[in-house]
């Protein structure tokens, strides 16, 4: 029924266990998966973090590459097929074209990241995808926000 599904992860509680649960679909239909994180660098990437630290942009790659790292380390021992990308711009547009980019059958999700106590129920990256994109969405929620 699925042979490619899309996790985006931004390494929230709620991403993991949205990553859990698109593994465990991904294991029962032999699917392969693609683990995606959004670096999201805007305007930031001119700002210099003091010391010997990159630019904002770059640390913001190198977060979102240890996030994806630790999805792919979970599915390549589970003996899944997975592919795990950094992809830079507005999360919401860049994650509905790379699902599209690689023919995702099934895009799994979390309800809310990153983004506090302003986001609504439903965060707004994921709603974003539910409402524009054209690929089923399994939002997996993983309990009571307690922010």
């Amino acid at each position: 029924m699925f042979d490619t599904i899309l996790i985006p992860t931004d390494g929230s509680d709620h991403a993991e266990a949205a990553a859990e649960t698109g593994l465990e679909l991904a294991a029962v239909h032999d699917a392969a998966v693609h683990v995606a994180c959004v670096a999201d660098t805007g305007p930031l990437g001119d700002l210099r973090l003091p010391g010997d630290a990159a630019s904002a942009e770059d640390a913001m790659r190198g977060r979102a590459r240890e996030h994806v790292d630790a999805v792919v380390d979970r599915a390549a021992a589970a003996d899944l097929d997975v592919t795990g990308v950094v992809l830079e711009g507005p999360p919401e547009s860049e994650l509905l074209e790379y699902a599209r980019d690689i023919d995702a059958d099934l895009v799994v999700m979390g309800t809310r990241g990153r983004g506090g106590v302003h986001r609504m129920a439903l965060g707004s990256v994921t709603d974003h995808v539910i409402r524009f994109g054209d690929i089923p969405v399994f939002v997996a929620n993983s309990g009571p926000q307690t922010e």
